[in-house]
C-alpha cells in the first residue's frame, strides 16, 4: 500500500522524521483527493467535449509518468523486510491455541520456548508433538508469544475499525471540501493546538478520530435542518410536485465544509493510527484494514435507507425517502444518522479510555 511504504520512509528514532510522518499522512490523503477532483472535473471534461480516445489517453499517460517518477527514487527508498503471509500468522495462533487448550504454562519463563529473530524475540510452551522430522518447529503446532501478542494487537484494533464504519455511513451521504480542509488543519490547526496540548502532532491519535466523530454528528444536524428549512418552503407554497425549489444550492456549503473537516479529522487520523499501532509484521494489513471502513460504510449506508423506507412505507405513507422527496422527511433520516453517531461516539469513548498505546519502535533504518 502506497501510504504504508510511504510512512515507511520515515524513521520513529528521529524526532524530525517522526513528526514529519504526521504530516506526510495529511499530504498523502489531500494528494489523492486531488487526484479525484482532476478525475471528475478535467477528466470527465476531456470524455466529454473531446473524446473518450483522450479521455483514457491521458490519464495512461500520467500514470506511466507517476510509475516512472517512483521508480527514479527506488535507490533512495528504506525498504523494510517482509515478515511472512500476517493472515498465516493470525490462524497459526489460533490453531496452536485450540491445540495446546489444555497446556499449562510454567511459572518459570526460562523454560518456555525460545527463537531469536531480527524481529522479535519468541517464546512459547514446547511440547515433544511440535517437532518435525528435520529438527524444526511446526508453526501450527507451537506460536510464538509474538504471535499471540499480534493477534491481541489486531483485536484491539478492531473496537475503533468498527467505530469507523458508521462514520463512514455518514460520510457517504454527502461529498467534501477536504482539500481546503486538509490544508487548514496541517498549516494552522496542527500548530496552533500544539501550543496548548504540548503534543506533537497538536492531538494524540484517539483524540483527533473521536474530534472527527463528534463533528460527524453536527454534519448531520446541519443537513436536517437544512432540509427542514427546504420542506416547509415546500409546504407553504404547495409545491410537493415541484421538480425545482428556489433555494440557492450554496445553502449546502456548511454542510459540505463541516463533513470535509470530519475526513480531515477521522479518515487520515484513523489512517495514521492503525499504521502506528499496528504489529511490525502487519502493518499493511492494518493499514488495509482502515481503509475497509469507506466500504463498509457505503454498505451500511444502503442497507439502513432499505430499511428505513420498507419500514415507514406501513400504511399507504410515502416514507421518509420517497422517489418525491418533497413529500417524504429526508430530515428525520439525518437526525437518525445524527442519533447512530452520537450512539458510536458513546462506544468510542468507552473503547479509547481502555486503550493502551503501543511503545513506539524504529522501522525506517
Amino acid at each position: 500500500m502506497c501510504s504504508s511504504f510511504g510512512a515507511d520512509q520515515f524513521d520513529e528514532n528521529d524526532e524530525a522524521e517522526k513528526l514529519e510522518k504526521s504530516s506526510f499522512f495529511n499530504w498523502f490523503y489531500f494528494s489523492a483527493n486531488v487526484g479525484a477532483f482532476v478525475a471528475a472535473i478535467v477528466i470527465s471534461w476531456i470524455q466529454m467535449n473531446i473524446g473518450w480516445g483522450w479521455g483514457f489517453g491521458v490519464p495512461t499517460v500520467a500514470m506511466v509518468i507517476a510509475v516512472m517518477f517512483f521508480f527514479s527514487g527506488s535507490r533512495y527508498y528504506r525498504l523494510q523486510r517482509p515478515q511472512g503471509n500476517p493472515l498465516t500468522r493470525i490462524f497459526q495462533v489460533i490453531v496452536a491455541a485450540l491445540r495446546k487448550i489444555s497446556v499449562e504454562v510454567p511459572e518459570d519463563k526460562s523454560q518456555l520456548f525460545e527463537i531469536a529473530d531480527d524481529a522479535s524475540n519468541i517464546t512459547a510452551v514446547e511440547s515433544q508433538s511440535d517437532s518435525i522430522n528435520d529438527g524444526g518447529v511446526n508453526p501450527w503446532r507451537l506460536c510464538s508469544v509474538t504471535q499471540v501478542e499480534e493477534l491481541k494487537c489486531i483485536i484491539t484494533l478492531l473496537p475503533f475499525w468498527a467505530s469507523g464504519i458508521v462514520f463512514a455511513t455518514v460520510y457517504s451521504q454527502l461529498n467534501t471540501f477536504v482539500l481546503f480542509c486538509t490544508l487548514v488543519y496541517d498549516q494552522f490547526i496542527v500548530p496552533f493546538a500544539r501550543k496548548f496540548t504540548r503534543q506533537e502532532r497538536g492531538f494524540t491519535q484517539i483524540q483527533r478520530m473521536g474530534i472527527g466523530l463528534v463533528i460527524s454528528i453536527f454534519a448531520m444536524i446541519t443537513a436536517g435542518v437544512l432540509e427542514v428549512v427546504r420542506l416547509d418552503y415546500v409546504k407553504t407554497h404547495n409545491a410537493y410536485d415541484a421538480k425545482k425549489i428556489p433555494i440557492s444550492i450554496f445553502w449546502q456549503i456548511p454542510q459540505y465544509f463541516v463533513v470535509g473537516c470530519v475526513e480531515v479529522f477521522t479518515f487520515i487520523g484513523q489512517l495514521e493510527f492503525f499504521y502506528d499501532q499496528a504489529p511490525e509484521a502487519m502493518i499493511s494489513l492494518c493499514s488495509a484494514l482502515s481503509l475497509t471502513t469507506k466500504a463498509l460504510g457505503n454498505y451500511l449506508s444502503t442497507v439502513l435507507m432499505t430499511v428505513v423506507m420498507k419500514m415507514t412505507k406501513k400504511k399507504g405513507k410515502p416514507g421518509w425517502i420517497p422517489d418525491n422527496l418533497n413529500r417524504g422527511h429526508l430530515d428525520y433520516f439525518f437526525y437518525l444518522l445524527a442519533a447512530l453517531s452520537f450512539l458510536n461516539f458513546l462506544v468510542y469513548l468507552w473503547i479509547s479510555k481502555r486503550y493502551k498505546y503501543k511503545k513506539a519502535i524504529g522501522r525506517a533504518q
